[in-house]
């Protein structure tokens, strides 16, 4: 058997503090400075690097091919062209929302964001969380190896509704479906979609799984019956209690489910359709980051 891998032990709270102290926003720009342009600044509008700082403006540099003549145009700051740009919150309180939501299995909720930090403000805390999670969305990938495929939907059961509040349509009319492909001890890939069709599950396993794939394994939904000709696929059968034919299974893929459905319920209890996709960015970024023992790093350089 074997053996499951190490923890990895992110920034501890008493590490954090040491790293920004309170007060002192230019340890933050320091660090944000030296992960953006670890060979030096470069100008944010055309990349050159032959910028020059302004004297009398801390963390602010001048570009001479976008300010002709060298004294007048374009001026930038080191937040420019980050989410952290045209802020009233110092760049440490960014930070630490960021170290809290790296930190958090299950997530935040803005409304905890509100209280531990003292912001103002729901809606501060709100923006700022959304703002941190566009940030966290990766680029596509193929999965290799051993992959799992499964789907799963978001709201209320059917079965608690009122008899003539009942849909009887697979995953309920009123729920948002996801559906998500994770390799074995590899990363994962979702997708919020309308509804979960055939021609949904067919295009979406075809964007995102390797041809090179070993084994695809799925549930015995019929949407997925046509992988097979493109695929080693391979199913399970859950409501005839099947659950694992040697490789075959998708406790994996619904392990991550399982993460982010608590998440739902019990930091969440409520995610608008419209920001579902945000949500489930970042489960997908913990997730895909659960070995990287610098996520906090990690987050930074997609801000």
């Amino acid at each position: 058997m074997a053996k499951r891998p190490k923890p990895v032990h992110q920034m501890t709270e008493a590490q954090f503090e040491n790293m920004f102290p309170i007060g002192d926003d230019d340890a933050s720009k320091a660090y944000l400075k030296a992960r953006r342009w670890p060979d030096g600044v470069r100008c944010p509008r055309c990349g050159n690097p032959a910028v020059y700082d302004l004297p009398s403006r801390k963390w602010h540099w001048q570009c001479p091919k976008c300010a002709p003549g060298g004294n007048t145009g374009y001026r930038f700051s080191v937040i420019a062209g980050t989410i952290f740009e045209n802020t009233n919150k110092p760049l440490r309180q960014w930070f630490k929302v960021v170290h809290l939501m790296t930190t958090s299995k299950k997530g935040i909720s803005a409304l905890q964001i509100k209280r531990q930090l003292g912001f103002g403000s729901y809606e501060t805390a709100w923006s700022m969380c959304h703002k941190i999670r566009a940030a966290l969305i990766q680029p596509q990938e193929k999965l290799g190896g051993i992959v799992e495929v499964d789907e799963t939907f978001i709201g209320g059961k059917d079965s608690n509704r009122h008899w003539y509040k009942k849909t009887h349509v697979r995953g309920g009319a009123d729920k948002k479906s996801i559906i998500g492909a994770v390799q074995r001890k590899g990363n994962v890939v979702t997708r919020v979609l309308e509804r979960v069709t055939k021609k949904a599950a067919f295009d979406f396993v075809n964007e995102v799984v390797s041809d090179k794939v070993s084994l695809l394994a799925t549930d015995a939904w019929d949407g997925y019956d046509k992988l097979g000709e493109k695929y080693p696929h391979g199913t399970v059968d859950h409501q005839a209690k099947q659950y694992v034919i040697g490789a075959i299974h998708t406790n994996t893929i619904e392990g991550f489910w399982s993460i982010f459905k608590r998440g739902v319920v019990g930091t969440f209890h409520k995610m608008s359709a419209k920001y579902m996709p945000l949500y489930v960015a970042e489960f997908q970024f913990r997730y895909n980051n659960r070995f990287n023992p610098d996520i906090f790093g990690a987050v930074i350089n997609g801000c």
